[in-house]
């Protein structure tokens, strides 16, 4: 009696189904192409960044180019463009213009670096003009001699280091780095690669920080490409994710996972004094002070012994240099007064200009890196005095009266109180 009530019931719940089967598939195909679409935006737009990033074939052709047609000679010359030993491996780039590669040079492994625009100027925050080949090592020209050329790089010197006394020891060790054949004699082409390799301060830097153990040795160049030492951890902390995975990282949770992934304290320890001892190297070293404009996790390494190597120096500079360029800089606030991400200025509102001290010295900005660093995991009977230099260290300023005393003194102190507790352990 029912059925004869309502005939077409039973007929309308397979056509209910059917419908809502309809509407399922319809939003499983929905979010399988918005997942296929949006997972090929995010591959294209790495890609993209990628290529832009990793040009080691453009700085390797134009390198190249010039050795074959002889502008430019170095030891790296014949490996990287003859005989081709010398590989370009891992993209370590993080801007277009500085290119970076882990490579292998025969045997050895290294850190390929060369620059893809000119750097003859640093940079507040503005592009740098595209490199131009009319103008790529045209100095020193022919006929140059060589006494010529060793008064060009005194006065190179003289600009970038300040009116130091012993400017022509350097020129000299200079000009035997120049000499990559070791044949006594530098040739036009060897003398063109220095002098561009000389515009950039990482280089310099490793000249004369040659024999100091936290600078990574110079292997070899040709042009403004270079090869040096290769360091086993190139983070100070870390994990390395796929970049599909680093997406979806939130910054400030990627911050504090990093801090998981570091060795034991007694190595970060040694680690640290090893950072210590680098900033003693650049303040008030043997040809000046140099400003360490950039100091992060990514831009220092170390070996398979815990002991601090550099990864990355090109934003250590020297302080005459800084101060000359950017002392007559326009600004509206302190934030125009800034050079790499540490070396900051004030802004005179008098002038509008930007004054030529920076506020905070080195071994501050170190201690400042360092304070998490080796807070976390810190033996319970130094943490409190450990914590106490770190900040006394922090609130150093260059303005302080007797900085320089105050300086050695909590360098000092932090160097002392870490190797009292590690010094008993393997790992010293």
């Amino acid at each position: 009696m029912a059925r004869s009530l309502c005939p077409g019931a039973w007929l309308r719940k397979p056509y209910y189904l059917q419908a809502r089967f309809s509407y399922v598939r319809m939003k499983y195909l929905f979010f399988s192409w918005l997942v296929v679409f949006v997972g090929s935006w995010i591959i294209y737009v790495q890609y993209s960044t990628y290529t832009e990033l990793c040009r080691g074939k453009d700085c390797k052709k134009i390198i190249c180019d010039k050795y074959k047609t002889g502008v430019i000679d170095g030891p790296a010359c014949n490996s990287l463009c003859v005989t081709e030993t010398l590989y370009f491996g891992k993209c370590l780039s993080t801007k277009p213009n500085n290119q970076m590669y882990l490579g292998i040079w025969g045997n050895l492994p290294g850190v390929v670096k060369c620059q893809m625009e000119q750097a003859l100027h640093l940079d507040f925050g503005t592009e740098l003009e595209p490199r131009k080949e009319i103008v790529l090592f045209d100095k020193p020209t022919r006929g140059t001699t060589v006494q010529k050329f060793k008064e060009m790089v005194y006065s190179l010197f003289k600009a970038k280091l300040g009116d130091q006394g012993n400017l022509s020891e350097l020129v000299n060790l200079i000009l035997t780095v120049a000499d990559g054949d070791k044949d006594g004699q530098v040739s036009l082409g060897e003398a063109k690669s220095a002098w561009a390799l000389l515009q950039l301060n990482e280089f310099l830097l490793m000249v004369i920080l040659q024999d100091k153990e936290h600078t990574p040795k110079l292997m070899g160049f040709c042009g403004d490409l270079y090869v040096m030492e290769s360091v086993e951890y190139t983070s100070l902390y870390g994990i390395s994710l796929p970049w599909v995975i680093e997406l979806f990282i939130p910054s400030g949770f990627r911050r504090s996972m990093d801090q998981l992934f570091t060795p034991s304290w007694p190595r970060k320890a040694k680690i640290a004094i090893g950072l210590l001892e680098f900033v003693e190297d650049v303040f008030h070293g043997p040809y000046g002070n140099f400003l360490m404009c950039d100091i992060s996790a990514k831009n220092l390494g170390y070996n398979d012994k815990y002991d601090l190597k550099m990864v990355d120096m090109r934003k250590i500079v020297p302080e005459t240099n800084l101060k000359e360029l950017i002392k007559d800089r326009h600004c509206e606030s302190d934030l125009d007064c800034v050079y790499g991400t540490d070396c900051r200025t004030t802004c005179d509102q008098s002038t509008m200009r930007c004054t030529s001290e920076v506020i905070q010295p080195n071994l501050a900005k170190a201690c400042q890196l360092l304070k998490d660093y080796l807070l976390r995991g810190a033996p319970p009977e130094i943490r409190e005095e450990l914590e106490k230099q770190l900040y006394s260290c922090i609130a150093l300023k260059v303005t302080a009266n007797q900085m320089e005393m105050e300086h050695s003194l909590i360098l000092n102190n932090l160097k002392t109180l870490l190797w009292k507790k590690i010094s008993y352990t393997n790992d010293s």
